[in-house]
Order: C-alpha cells, then structure tokens, then sequence
C-alpha cells in the first residue's frame, strides 16, 4: 500500500470520489501507472486481492479519501479465479465512487522483449515459454479488458515514455482533460487505444519524392509539401475545428483522456506533419483547457535505443 491521497475536512461536502482500477498485462506497465497515480495524490494498493475490495473502500470513506487506485489483475485471478471480473461488475459507480478500468496492454514481440530484457519469468509461462504465457494472459483477461473505460496501449514504449503518457494519464484523472495526438503507418497496423482515427492517406506522398524521402514530417520541406497540398490546408483546417468542437463537450462529460489517431502509410511523412500542425494550432487556442501529449510511433520505432 502506498500513498497518501486527498482528504476531506471534517464536516465538508462530500464530493464524488474516484476509484481507479488498474489491471491488464504483465509486463505491460502496470507498475509505471500505480506510481503515477501515487505521484498524482492518489492512495495506492498493489496486487488486491478481489474480495478485500469492499473493506478498502469502507475504510477509504471512514478516513475521507477521494481518490483511490488499485492494481488487480491475471496474478489475482490465478489465485481467486473469477472474483475480478465479479469484483468489477459489484464495485461500479454508486455509493459515492466513481469508477474507472483502465487495461493496459502491449503487443507480443514488445512483451517477450521486456521479459528478455528483466530476465524474469512470466507470471503465466510454462516451463519458460514466455510467448505462451503472454497469450495465455491475453486470453484469461479478455472478459476483463472488455469491461475496460481506457485502454493503454505501451507498444513500442521506452520506460520513460511509459512514465510520461502515465504522468499525464494520472493528471488528467484529477483534472483538465488530456488529448492524446498520435501518428502511425496504416501498414504498421492502426494504434488500438484510440477515440477517433483520421486518414490522410488521400494526401500526396513524399515518400514517392526522392528529396523528400529520406525526410520526416517534422522537416520543413515535407510540411510544406503536406499542408500546401490540395486538400491539405483545409483538412487541417477541418479537423481542428472538430476537436475544439468536441473537447470542451468530452470534458463537460467528466471525459478525462481524448486520444487522436492520424494515420497515413509509413507514418513517418503526412501523418507526422498533420499532428504537428494540430499541435500546434490547439496549443495557442487560449479558449481551451486541455494538457497535450503528442506521439509519433514510427519515428520513435526507427529512434536508436537509448544505452
């Protein structure tokens, strides 16, 4: 058990408070996101066994904590069987908690990566067989991941972008919604923890330039050729419209995390260039109130490891 979280003063008015259950896969960032929480204020518990769920919250209400975080996951299961997913059918929003799943997950090859890397077992493997154990996982928590508010997807993820998108996660649950801009390659596979997906494949290709090939959307002879496109312009023009449309919607929803996916085919060209401009366009938009986190997943693919 770790962390303090937020009290209440004697006799105030009892405001909503917020359960956060973490759960997912192993090795997927489980641990990144309880601290962030904890960082965040949040009090803490690790690996809680289902049915000791009702006496944590009756205690956490008796010392007036308003926001609690919880991991429970495949670990838990093993142990007690079906009383997760029975745990968060009962422990839904009522009696003055809120209630958030959040599933974080990653794609086999990152999750064997990982396990290679710690030189630990898998939780889930036989006889070492760390693939089998990730599907194995993958399988007993699908019921669970259904249920699921968010879905974090750490594919590709270095530890320290793991900690940041967890940070601003963490935040964003205490206060002003966080939009999340991701770029990608279409034939690299869509991002799975998206909202909302926008295609720019209509757009010309740089790839197809040979001066531009070797570029990236973040060098300036690639945006030009993207944003003063036919269409590019007004694309731009149409989609950050749409967001400031919806966030201050999302946000008088309670909704605390937005993410948008651009995609193009490689990822590294149009769809880079396109986040970039709406980054930069929500960031001097003064009429909203929103924490921006922008990713672009091939470039960070293709970045060297850090030693």
């Amino acid at each position: 058990m770790s962390g303090e979280g937020e009290r209440r003063e004697p006799g105030a008015a009892v405001a909503l408070r917020r359960l956060v259950v973490i759960t997912g896969l192993s090795g997927a960032g489980k641990s990144s996101a309880l601290q962030a929480f904890e960082d965040a204020g949040y009090f803490c518990i690790d690996n809680l066994p289902p049915r000791m769920m009702r006496a944590v919250l009756e205690t956490a209400g008796q010392d007036g904590l308003d926001g609690v975080v919880v991991v429970m996951d495949g670990r838990g299961r093993r142990y007690f069987g079906g009383e997760l997913e029975r745990s968060l059918e009962a422990w839904g929003s009522g009696g003055g908690w809120e209630r958030r799943i959040i599933f974080v997950e990653s794609d086999d090859p990152t999750l064997v990566r990982r396990y290679k890397e710690s030189r630990r077992p898998h939780p889930a493997a036989r006889n070492g067989d760390v693939l089998e154990g990730i599907r194995a996982e993958r399988r007993d928590l699908a019921s669970v991941r259904e249920k699921a508010d968010l879905i974090v997807d750490t594919s590709g993820y270095s530890a320290l972008d793991g900690r940041v998108r967890f940070r601003k996660l963490a935040e964003s649950f205490s206060g002003r919604l966080t939009v999340s801009l991701i770029s990608f390659g279409f034939k690299h596979g869509a991002p799975l923890d998206v909202d909302m997906l926008l295609d720019v494949r209509f757009l010309p290709n740089p790839h197809y330039d040979p001066r531009l090939r070797p570029l990236t959307g973040h060098d300036e002879a690639v945006r030009d050729a993207v944003l003063r496109a036919e269409d590019g312009g007004e694309f731009v023009d149409r989609a950050c419209g749409l967001i400031s449309f919806l966030i201050p919607r999302y946000a008088a929803e309670g909704k605390t995390y937005f993410t948008l996916g651009v995609g193009c085919t490689g990822g590294r060209h149009r769809s880079v260039a396109i986040v970039e401009e709406l980054a930069r366009r929500l960031r001097e938009d003064d009429s909203l109130e929103l924490d921006l986190f922008v990713r672009h997943r091939e470039l960070e693919r293709e970045a060297p490891a850090s030693v």
